[in-house]
């Protein structure tokens, strides 16, 4: 008995192995692209990473090697004419380039320079875009006052990215007009405003004081900060 038993246990082994053969060769080819495509996508990933890091590096270097003049203007000129690839690249020229013009006084051409992140289409984030737009409306001399109190109103919306900041501005506006009233309204609001930054709720304070008022206790959740 004991025979026969390994017997039938070969051969139902050797069958098993057979249909295992036969499975490999039918359908074993599937292992093979999953184990290729696994491969090819993990290298091909690796190939992206890569060509980014050089890419930016590449970028950074130009920006780094235009910054590294002397004069403003030459820095500015340089920056122009720097060979960057991708529009973020482009993006932080054109803030790079804002930053050099106003060093050397030409703020309208800083705001044409910032106007033109602004209307930079798709390509360009939103945050980018209203932070160019409110850069611009802060440096731009001349101009329709009432148009730029209405853009700068709009984005001290709540809920706007950049709300703060933008309500800054329209103090700022306020003051200028001699509103006096209003502009501490509007600096008192931004100190107690729980999303501020301690740079901004301090130069809203300075300027309460400059103004003749007295900024106002906050709240115990605020005052730490």
């Amino acid at each position: 008995m004991s025979n026969t038993d390994s017997f039938i246990e070969e051969v139902t082994e050797e069958v098993r192995r057979d249909r295992i053969f036969v499975m490999m060769r039918k359908y074993g080819w599937i292992g093979v692209v999953a184990v290729a495509a696994i491969v090819g996508g993990t290298a091909w990933s690796e190939y992206q990473k890569s060509t980014e890091r050089a890419l930016a590096q590449a970028n950074g270097d130009a920006l780094v090697s235009a910054l590294e003049n002397n004069e403003a203007a030459e820095r500015t000129n340089a920056l122009q004419s720097a060979e960057l690839q991708g529009s973020g690249a482009n993006v932080v020229r054109a803030f790079l380039v804002a930053a050099q013009q106003l060093e050397t006084g030409d703020r309208n051409g800083a705001a044409a320079t910032l106007d033109g992140i602004s209307n930079g289409g798709d390509e360009v984030s939103d945050i980018y875009v209203q932070l160019a737009s409110l850069k611009a409306a802060s440096v731009r001399e001349g101009g329709d006052p009432a148009a730029r109190r209405t853009l700068l109103e709009a984005m001290a919306q709540p809920g706007q990215p950049l709300a703060l900041l933008a309500s800054e501005q329209v103090a700022l506006m306020d003051v200028a007009e001699g509103n006096t009233d209003a502009a501490l309204t509007r600096l008192e609001a931004i100190r107690q405003d729980a999303e501020v930054t301690v740079g901004l709720r301090r130069r809203a304070s300075q300027l309460i004081v400059a103004l003749g008022g007295t900024p106002a206790e906050l709240p115990t959740t605020l005052s730490g900060q």
